[in-house]
């Protein structure tokens, strides 16, 4: 039996670029429906009715949602290349990065730009960087993942690529290699990555996307 696999996607979103990222560790192809998340379609609300959000990974009609939760569910699915450690322990611990990613790092680096770059904002963004560049330290290894990427590189997408784009767009700099050396090291090698780099949004589209977003245009 062939699998069936669609994406739900807007491609500028990083939690979109998670999924296309396994996808394309594993070999998998899918098909991929973008969204205009200001008309989504019948089907995104269809399969997602509680969040109305991307991305939506539909596989043999089934629909998974969230993407650190689809990520290990392709990790799950497909064997090849894995993306989660075997380890229980390791496979945990990489599973608590991964959600403090989501649940503070991202949003306190939001915040910063949200708020036009206030002292006490950066300060607390830098609090939760400093926690990535302190477990690359102790990692001493390419990636969070050690010789290759695992899913806390794919949960940290933002930092290495998203967030450099938004300093740029809004001239509010406030992440550099003398401050975080690791994490700069870390975010250059995993952008530079062929699998990596045939998922990422086009630099140009995305912006523009944030200049417009903060009136910088």
């Amino acid at each position: 039996m062939t699998d069936e696999v669609t994406l739900y996607a807007d491609g500028r979103s990083p939690f979109v670029c998670r999924v296309k990222l396994a996808l394309n560790i594993k070999g998998i192809t899918y098909k991929n429906m973008e969204e205009d998340l200001e008309n989504k379609s019948a089907s995104l609300l269809n399969y997602n009715p509680v969040h109305k959000k991307v991305p939506v990974l539909v596989h043999n009609g089934n629909p998974i949602l969230e993407s650190l939760v689809i990520v290990e569910y392709i990790d799950d699915v497909w064997k090849q290349v894995p993306i989660l450690p075997d380890d229980p322990y390791q496979k945990a611990a990489a599973r608590f990065l991964a959600k403090f990613i989501d649940d503070q790092c991202i949003p306190a680096l939001y915040k910063v730009f949200d708020r036009n770059g206030g002292e006490q904002v950066i300060a607390e963004a830098c609090e939760k960087l400093q926690i990535l560049e302190d477990e690359l330290r102790l990692n001493g290894k390419k990636f969070f993942g050690g010789d290759n990427i695992n899913n806390v590189d794919i949960a940290a997408a933002f930092v290495a690529y998203w967030l450099k784009l938004l300093e740029e767009a809004t001239e509010i700099k406030f992440v550099t290699g003398s401050k975080f050396p690791k994490i700069t090291e870390w975010a250059e090698g995993f952008v530079n990555c062929q699998t990596v780099k045939e998922v990422l949004p086009p630099r140009e589209i995305m912006l523009a996307y944030y200049k417009k977003r903060f009136n910088k245009i």
